[in-house]
């Protein structure tokens, strides 16, 4: 819920994270997750990063990207890089531009350390992935006006003390895979690698997400959580 005016009574968001394509499913795989995501009425679709891995073919990376085609929302489809969609190891047999190429082919906007306003009410924020250089979310938002509603979209979750002093209202992430083996999860946040790794939670005005994925890393199943995607209505409680 929000005080702001975000254009209307309700606004909602997909947001879909860690596909890791070749992993647990193909290219034809998330194809048919997506027929089935899609029907879901939306205004914004968010990709948060890791929609590719480095095991995955240019096959599966086309046929995943023209799936994404396939949603029809008022505000398109958005996607931000993970620590993942570049590849580590190089053996894969596309690029990193190749990857930007297919997305941009079927309607997808890529946003790296990029804020846009989707409407007179809400700014779109995209980070780059926490491993390469990037700005900080300081420096993204100092210019904008805060009286708008203001959405992170930030691969890794490990970032929440400046998101918040930075005054953002909702904070979408990926990459934990909600822990996938147990007790990972609680690893990591006992060593400081992740402040959430699965569900919400608010601290003072804003409010972080993190995604479970809809796939895994490595291996094909996970412990103590699911796989999942999200669906996010933002209510604006004046019903402006």
């Amino acid at each position: 819920e929000t005080d702001k005016n975000i254009g209307a009574d309700r606004f909602r968001i997909i947001q879909i994270s860690d596909t890791h394509v070749g992993a647990t499913f193909d290219g034809d795989g998330l194809s048919k997750h997506i027929d089935r995501i899609s029907k879901i009425d939306a205004d914004l679709v968010v990709i948060t990063g890791d929609f590719v891995d480095d095991d995955t073919t240019r096959e599966d990376m086309i046929k995943s990207c023209e799936s994404l085609s396939k949603f029809n929302t008022k505000y398109g489809v958005y996607f931000i890089y993970g620590n993942h969609d570049r590849g580590y190891y190089n053996y894969r047999n596309f690029n990193s531009n190749d990857l930007i190429n297919e997305l941009e082919k079927n309607n997808v906007f890529v946003l790296k350390d990029e804020v846009i306003e989707l409407n007179d009410y809400i700014y779109l924020i995209g980070r780059e992935d926490k491993q390469y250089q990037r700005k900080t979310i300081e420096e993204l938002t100092k210019d904008l006006d805060k009286s708008k509603y203001m959405i992170d979209l930030n691969h890794q979750p490990n970032d929440y003390e400046n998101e918040k002093n930075a005054q953002i209202d909702l904070v979408l992430n990926g990459h934990t895979h909600g822990g996938q083996l147990f007790p990972l999860g609680y690893i990591g946040l006992m060593i400081g690698a992740n402040d959430m790794f699965k569900g919400s939670k608010k601290v003072d005005n804003t409010t972080f997400i993190v995604n479970t994925g809809l796939s895994d890393w490595a291996i094909d199943f996970k412990t103590g959580t699911k796989s999942e995607y999200t669906v996010i209505d933002i209510i604006n409680k004046k019903g402006d």
